[in-house]
């Protein structure tokens, strides 16, 4: 029996009250809740996401390539509100059939259009079509994969640990809270000591393992995550902090995080983006006047 009472039964059901802020779209099961159709665009990256971090990795991604002259990562990004369960459309779970954002189309074959999910999986794929932010140096390409997994076994600690149990769960337990809040700054000392001696993550280049890692740690250590900056002393990872305005500053990851974010000022917010062009006339500040 635990501290609270709790003793787990022989086995476990479901228990559709079981509170906390995600509890209307956390099941145990897979698959679609209804039938609902995507959207589709005139360019070949149609990109179905919310402005979370894992959301952003993708939007900085392609922003990224555009800099660079890569029309072909020309994309439309379509709003799945998660909140609201657009993650379990038909047509989105046909893209990712774990439901969760982002999703990204490839239709520059419209005759075999290339599902990717998993947004690790989405700058490897994005990588490897434009050969761009991924070093073709095995040593550098190694190491930019290596922070590129790192970031996608950690973070659940990070956003499914601390932050679920700091912020969004329905009551305030001292050993989850202690747990993550300790992993999590092992984390962030293990980011601190490398950017030590290293510009970037993969080394004196920018890659796909910056723009992993920047929009959950980065968010962190500016305490803009879960409100937990203080908590977590963020301000004590000074390398971190180095890193992480040197990457905010830079044009594409300034338009790639207003992509379909729902969240803070209005004018930092671009529910769908079409265009480049969207970025001047359709921030939502705009939209709503």
């Amino acid at each position: 029996m635990s501290a609270d009472g709790y003793t787990p039964p022989k086995v476990w059901t479901w228990d559709k009250a079981s509170g906390g802020r995600f509890a209307n779209i956390n099941r145990p099961i897979a698959g679609a809740t209804q039938e609902k159709e995507l959207p589709v665009g005139k360019h070949p990256m149609q990109l179905y996401s919310q402005g979370t971090p894992n959301g952003v990795k993708v939007t900085v991604m392609l922003e990224e390539l555009l800099a660079l002259g890569h029309k072909g990562a020309e994309y439309d990004a379509w709003l799945i509100r998660i909140g609201n369960g657009d993650q379990f459309g038909s047509g989105f779970v046909g893209v990712n059939p774990n439901s969760k954002i982002p999703a990204l189309l490839d239709r520059s074959n419209p005759a075999k259009p290339q599902r990717v999910f998993e947004s690790g999986a989405i700058l490897l794929y994005l990588a490897e079509k434009f050969g761009a932010f991924l070093s073709k140096e095995a040593g550098a390409r190694t190491e930019a994969l290596n922070w590129l997994f790192w970031q996608m076994g950690s973070a659940p600690y990070l956003g499914g640990g601390f932050g679920h149990f700091y912020a969004y769960a329905p009551e305030k337990w001292e050993y989850p809270i202690n747990r993550f809040a300790m992993e999590t700054k092992r984390q962030l000392d293990v980011l601190d000591r490398h950017l030590a001696t290293n510009k970037f993550m993969a080394g004196s280049e920018y890659s796909i393992a910056d723009m992993a890692i920047w929009p959950w740690y980065g968010a962190l250590v500016k305490g803009l995550l879960y409100g937990g900056g203080e908590f977590l002393s963020v301000q004590d990872y000074k390398h971190m902090q180095r890193w992480t305005d040197e990457i905010a500053a830079r044009p594409a990851v300034k338009r790639g995080r207003m992509v379909n974010r729902i969240q803070g000022e209005p004018s930092s917010q671009l529910h769908e983006r079409h265009e480049a062009s969207d970025f001047d006339t359709k921030t939502q500040d705009k939209l709503e006047k």
